[in-house]
């Protein structure tokens, strides 16, 4: 375990080059800030997991692209770099703002608020494939102006509508103990 810490140190603090890495812990960070923000406007956990899950997976999209242009291709590539990005969710739980607390929903045992992110990052994913199929049945132009930008925002507001009614996290009541 030391050796590993040690080569873990040498790698990160060894490279002379500043690497861009987009999806860093500090902008899960500012995702958990968000959430205390969010949560005075009234704004539902779910509705801000699923925005912040489209945000790391677009970050995700932005490492690939830069990746693109150093030409580092590697077998299983896009998956652990869009996978990373999505799980860098994970350190909004070392907040104080927010606790891991699964629950069943539909088939799977999970905390709604990492489910909102996984489904956000999902979202946008798909609602982007969707546009390049409608782009492509449309002879590769676009309906509309901005539709590349249209369909996943709609697409994510609609998620974000659904999941605030049906209320998937619980509501956040702040701690009176200590007034």
């Amino acid at each position: 375990m030391k050796s590993l810490l040690m080569a873990m140190f040498a790698l990160v603090f060894g490279i002379n080059n500043a690497l861009a890495n987009p999806a860093c812990a500090v902008c899960t960070v500012a995702v958990g800030a968000s959430l205390g923000i969010a949560r005075k406007m009234g704004v539902d956990d779910s509705v801000v997991a699923v925005w912040s899950g489209a945000f790391l997976a677009l970050l995700g999209y932005w490492t690939l692209k830069w990746m693109d242009k150093k030409g580092w291709n590697f077998k299983g590539r896009d998956f652990i770099v869009l996978s990373s990005s999505v799980l860098m969710i994970l350190f909004v739980y070392a907040l104080p703002e927010l606790s891991y607390q699964p629950k069943a929903i539909l088939i799977f045992w999970i905390d709604p608020f990492l489910f909102a992110t996984i489904v956000g990052a999902l979202v946008l994913h798909y609602s982007s494939e969707f546009y390049q199929w409608m782009k492509k049945k449309n002879g590769g132009h676009a309906h509309f102006p901005f539709e590349k930008v249209v369909v996943p925002v709609v697409s994510l507001c609609l998620i974000a509508k659904l999941f605030s009614y049906i209320a998937l996290c619980e509501p956040y009541l702040p701690d009176l103990s200590s007034l």
